[in-house]
Formats: C-alpha cells, sequence, structure tokens
C-alpha cells in the first residue's frame, strides 16, 4: 500500500493504522496514571481543577492542611468533631455539626467530643431528666438520640444539701439535722420536766402527682424512737402532707414507726417488726388507681388502706410535740418508682 499524504498534514498509514499522524502519540504511548495522575484524570488531558485530587479515575475535592492533601470528609484523627470541608476551608479542619457522633455514647458540641445527648436539637447533659418526663433521662452510653426510660425518680440523696434537693423543714426548736457520707440525720429530744417536746419533719412538695397511681421508696434507718401516740410519732413518713402539722386526714394515714411496730397512725392497723435493729430498711408506700395503699418493708406487705387520700406534698421525720414522744432517723434515699 502507497503512503496517503496530505496538503495540511502528514499521516503514515501501515495495515490500516495510524502510526504517526502530527503531535499524536503513537497508540500504547502512556500520558501518565488515568487513575490518580490529576492531569489526566480518568483519561488523557482531562486534568482536574486546582484544588483537587484524582481518585479512581474521579477528581474530588481536598483540603491541604499541615502540609498534607486530606480527602473531602476525611476526619481528624486527633479530634473527630473537625473534618475536611474544602466548601468550607481547603486550609484548616472544619467543625462537625452540634450532635454528630463522634466517639461511641459522645456527640460534638461546639468542636468538642463529649458525654452528652442531642435530642430535637436541644444538649442534655448525662444524668439530665427529660423536662417533659423525669421517669426518663439522658444516658448517652445507652442513646445519645433518645432519652432512657429510668426504674425511679430521686427525690433525696443522703449525704447531700437537702434544701439543693427541694426539702424545706417543719420544725419546733431543740432538734438537730446533720449529714453523714450518705444519710441525712434527724433527731428530737425532750427537756427535762417539758410539757412539750420537738418536731422536726423535712417536706418536699410536688414530690409526686396526687391523681396518678404512685410508689415511694424510702431507704432509711430508726437509730431509736419512743413509743407512738396517735395521730403523733416519732419517727413516721406522711405520704401526704400540709404544712405546719399536717390536716387530720394527713396524720390519720401516716405511718408511724416504733422500735417494733409499724402502723397507720389512727391506730387502724399495725404490724410487729424489729424496726431499730440498727439496720437500714425499704419503706414504700404503693397508692393505686382505686386509691388502695400497700406499705411494704424490705419487699414484703405489712400494711394496706382504703382511700388513701395524698396531695403531692411528702413528709419523713418527727411528726409531734407531745413530750417524750421523740426520735433519730437516718434517710439514705428517697424515690418515687416509675410505672
Amino acid at each position: 500500500m502507497l503512503p496517503i499524504r496530505s496538503t495540511t498534514l502528514s499521516c503514515l498509514v501501515v495495515l490500516g493504522f495510524v502510526a504517526a499522524c502530527g503531535d499524536h502519540s503513537i497508540p500504547g504511548d502512556s500520558c501518565g496514571s488515568t487513575v490518580n495522575d490529576p492531569m489526566h484524570c480518568g483519561g488523557c488531558d482531562k486534568s482536574c481543577a486546582t484544588g483537587e485530587a484524582c481518585e479512581g479515575g474521579v477528581c474530588v475535592a481536598t483540603c491541604q492542611i499541615d502540609g498534607k492533601q486530606v480527602t473531602a470528609g476525611a476526619v481528624n484523627a486527633t479530634n473527630p468533631c473537625e473534618q475536611c470541608s474544602p466548601t468550607t476551608s481547603a486550609t484548616a479542619w472544619t467543625q462537625r455539626a452540634d450532635g454528630t457522633s463522634c466517639n461511641a455514647g459522645q456527640v460534638c458540641s461546639a468542636g468538642m467530643c463529649t458525654p452528652k445527648c442531642f435530642i430535637d436539637g436541644v444538649f442534655h447533659a448525662s444524668g439530665a431528666p427529660n423536662p417533659g418526663n423525669a421517669c426518663e433521662t439522658c444516658v448517652p452510653e445507652t442513646s445519645t438520640t433518645r432519652w432512657t426510660a429510668r426504674a425511679s425518680v430521686p427525690l433525696l440523696v443522703g449525704g447531700n444539701d437537702i434544701a439543693a434537693q427541694g426539702w424545706t423543714t417543719a420544725s419546733l426548736t431543740q432538734n438537730t439535722l446533720t449529714y453523714g457520707a450518705d444519710y441525712v440525720r434527724l433527731a428530737t429530744s425532750t427537756s427535762s420536766g417539758a410539757r412539750t417536746s420537738e418536731q422536726l419533719l423535712i417536706l418536699r412538695a410536688n414530690a409526686l402527682d396526687a391523681t396518678k397511681p404512685f410508689t415511694l421508696r424510702v431507704t432509711m434507718q430508726v437509730e431509736s424512737v419512743n413509743t407512738h401516740n396517735q395521730l403523733d410519732s416519732g419517727a413516721a413518713i406522711l405520704g401526704s402532707f400540709t404544712p405546719p402539722t399536717g390536716q387530720a386526714v394527713d396524720r390519720s394515714q401516716m405511718i408511724y414507726l416504733d422500735s417494733a411496730a409499724i402502723g397507720w397512725a389512727d391506730d387502724t392497723q399495725s404490724a410487729a417488726f424489729p424496726v431499730t435493729d440498727g439496720a437500714y430498711h425499704v419503706y414504700e408506700l404503693s397508692v393505686d388507681t382505686e386509691k388502695v395503699a400497700t406499705v411494704s418493708i424490705d419487699g414484703v406487705a405489712k400494711l394496706t388502706r382504703n382511700n388513701f387520700a395524698a396531695n403531692g406534698t411528702i413528709a419523713i421525720g418527727d411528726q409531734t410535740n407531745d413530750p417524750n414522744v421523740d426520735g433519730a432517723v437516718r434517710i439514705k434515699s428517697v424515690e418515687r418508682l416509675c410505672p
């Protein structure tokens, strides 16, 4: 076959193939790696834009941070709440959005990985209760995006200031309120020859919703107590209380604790129990939808009562000013159980 000539471009055709034609390369010659060469990305002469790299034959945006090329979306190895975002900055790390999961049980907050919950666009500290439902709380290790159900709502934690926990007192002089490592201690006494004794109750308003069933759990040790008088007790638990001394209904359904018995303060029912045995016991007052109240000690039912009336305020301690009806108790915790 004779060579074919053109007036504008010389080409040599051999066996039907172009061997040379102007400045074009002979097929088979390399124009660089089309897989990772930004000048020939995906094909010869297909160059990437400034600030882009070639990965797998595709141009991708990158950052140049601390002299290193970082792919768009890559997370900072030293701070999981920063990433390469070329559209924001091609030369520095960009904070990831608040609430982004970073490490297990943690989310990004202002560029830092912290153990918080991010629920409905709001941050909540670990242990914080749901403002709309106290029986739910933030437990980041369980979920950082949803509330976690809890078994009970703490109303009092022993060893900590009761006022800071929402409690107040109703008292007459000559009593003591002190703190131990994990308890609050209440004690009253009667002066020699006095016609009255002293009163000391701790009160918590809005401790429960009186329109719904509830269970109160009090973990307490009765160190000492005198025998109660009707409607009075030196060591008492009141599931309903009206300051400063309680109305007739409050006091009739009050739970008294004597040294060897527990009962309702109107003396309608009692049960033997070694109250002052030196141990902590768990006292529970549970009121159902029919207003039937049950009192249990360490899980064993001891008392029942119909038509229990609650007003949302509870009280614990010495409810009397009768002489020689005194008591000393250590309260470790008070809780409202969740349904």
